[in-house]
């Protein structure tokens, strides 16, 4: 067997369905379909079911496949030990952010991170936070950023900063005469927030457990995207809570949306760059860390102090 097939039966695993699969190994179905007959043969298992074109793993296939992810895992690590003296900064890093600050953290990132890496690009995958942390695990990205807290086995984080949330609203809402507002008042409002999955949501609800309560006749309305939530706000349907670095005065102050303060200590979250501790390249988590602060996000607390944890 070689690393390609564990390749291709990983491939087989994520998209179940040959042509997709295919299509993600860059190979014509034919090609990979050989390839799997062949593994199989070899070890004298059925690793996948084939049902009208659909494809799941046997009992037995699932352990060979999270084997397979194993022993591609390891290989990475012996070519990247092997590239060890070489330039870290070289080469693709695999970069993952939760979706409530891919888009306002990563058009600051990308330039700021090419003025010190430029030969290291990114590949990006947006998602929730489980869904990078089981990437994280499974060795399909090597760097994430997220909310804390955050803290699985065999994980190393460091801090970037903390953000403050504010309450959004129309221009013409009454509230957006006062000064600030009360976590205990949004319950009382139509709070628009975002779908389960999110740890935005839950850190919503946190600051303000009513918010997540259902009525009889209806709940809380839920959006897939915070500028999903902020269009709809602006129509009038109701109000939301930000993250203070996804207000953007240029075009959401007294046009689009007017935000207010929280009463008192506002909620906040800190967001952290997270990675498996066996990742050999620091010189390029730093790269991405130093790119992040020079970026000059604004809206936010930054942690200078942070240092790596072991």
């Amino acid at each position: 067997m070689t690393l390609t097939e564990l390749r291709y039966i990983i491939a087989l695993d994520k998209e179940r369905h040959f042509g997709r699969a295919a299509e993600r190994s860059f190979v014509s179905q034919p090609t990979l379909s050989v390839a799997l007959r062949k593994f199989e043969d070899q070890l004298g298992v059925t690793v996948f079911e084939r049902q009208r074109g659909k494809v799941k793993p046997t009992p037995i296939g699932e352990r060979i496949i999270e084997q397979a992810r194993r022993v591609l895992a390891e290989a990475q690590l012996l070519e990247s030990i092997a590239s060890e003296g070489q330039d870290e900064l070289s080469g693709r890093l695999r970069l993952g952010a939760i979706y409530t600050v891919g888009p306002y953290l990563l058009p600051r990132l990308i330039p700021a991170l090419k003025q010190v890496a430029p030969n290291m690009p990114l590949a990006i995958e947006e998602n929730y936070t489980s869904v990078l942390s089981a990437m994280l695990s499974r060795n399909e990205l090597d760097l994430i950023i997220v909310a804390e807290p955050f803290s699985p086995a065999g994980v190393s984080t460091w801090a970037l900063y903390d953000e403050a949330f504010v309450v959004a609203m129309p221009p013409q809402h009454p509230w957006a005469e006062r000064a600030s507002i009360g976590t205990s008042e949004l319950a009382d409002e139509n709070l628009l927030l975002l779908g389960p999955g999110h740890c935005f949501r839950d850190q919503v609800i946190e600051s303000c457990p009513d918010c997540a309560k259902v009525t009889d006749d209806e709940e809380p309305l839920a959006g897939g995207s915070l500028e999903t939530i902020r269009h709809m706000v602006a129509s009038g349907l109701g109000i939301t809570v930000l993250p203070q670095a996804t207000v953007n005065p240029d075009t959401d102050h007294g046009q689009l949306l007017t935000t207010r303060p929280f009463a008192g200590t506002p909620p906040t979250r800190r967001i952290t760059l997270a990675w498996r501790r066996t990742f050999p390249r620091m010189q390029a988590i730093r790269a991405v860390h130093d790119a992040i602060v020079a970026s000059q996000m604004q809206g936010v607390s930054w942690i200078s102090d942070a240092q790596p944890s072991e």
